[in-house]
């Protein structure tokens, strides 16, 4: 028998990489809010890996709370994630996902474009979401796997933000308002390289957004997170002395 996998966060997206996992012959133990990380350490000390499926605003609270058996076994989904999240934790080498696909309730999961995965479990991820129809491919590097996470950054945030003044979808973001579109995603850019400390490819970026509102032209622009992004996004600028005019417009706009 395949080891099992232990998935932190039940969720929709937790439920969509469990079937998968379950069709490639893993068993899957699920760890809810209510149970004891280190007891559930001690009991499955050698899972194949650990997935946190919590929700990026629950991230840092779970990390500090990973038993020292599992710290060189995580994998990790989060919506604006980065190295700098993981790299303050004990835990080694995790395998990362940019997941390019979203699950709402009573809903399938509906696919924008391929989700790349990077590290030690990156090829059972692929083949467990391989196994319902979910495209995924594995890269090839570190560098090019915080490539892929600041892509997600910069398409999520983008599209939410200029949302909060566009309203619609991204294709119609793009065909009407592109003036806006792009002002907003440089001033996003800007708070990236802050957070990754090195100059990014942003003409790349920018045609790596346009990919995925070409996989999902229909996708709105505007989520129930978009104005807690706003905020999240104008706290770093602050941080990091920012000026990011579009954003601070849009902000002011909204009160």
């Amino acid at each position: 028998m395949n080891k099992p996998i232990v998935v932190i966060g039940i969720g929709e997206m937790a439920g969509v990489f469990s079937r998968g996992f379950l069709r490639t012959g893993h068993p899957v133990y699920p760890i809810t809010r209510e149970m004891n990380l280190q007891a559930e350490a001690n009991t499955i000390p050698e899972p194949e890996f650990v997935l946190v499926a919590v929700g990026e605003k629950d991230l840092q609270a779970t990390l500090r709370q990973i038993p020292s058996q599992w710290h060189d076994k995580l994998a990790l989904l989060q919506n604006e994630l980065l190295p700098r999240d993981w790299q303050t934790h004990p835990c080694t080498n995790p395998t990362i996902i940019s997941v390019w696909f979203e699950k709402k309730k009573g809903q399938d999961a509906k696919v924008l474009i391929s989700s790349p995965v990077f590290g030690p479990h990156a090829n059972t991820i692929k083949q467990g979401l391989s196994s319902i129809n979910i495209p995924c491919h594995v890269v090839s590097s570190e560098e090019e796997m915080q490539y892929e996470l600041v892509r997600k950054n910069v398409y999520i945030i983008t599209t939410n933000i200029a949302g909060l003044k566009t309203g619609g979808t991204v294709s119609e973001l793009w065909r009407n308002h592109e003036d806006v579109a792009r002002t907003v995603a440089d001033n996003v850019m800007d708070i990236q390289e802050t957070l990754v400390n090195e100059e990014l490819p942003r003409e790349r970026l920018v045609e790596g957004m346009l990919e995925a509102f070409e996989g999902d032209p229909e996708h709105k622009c505007m989520g129930r997170s978009a104005p807690a992004r706003l905020q999240r996004a104008l706290k770093q600028a602050n941080q990091a002395g920012l000026g990011v005019a579009s954003l601070r417009q849009i902000a002011d706009e909204q009160v």
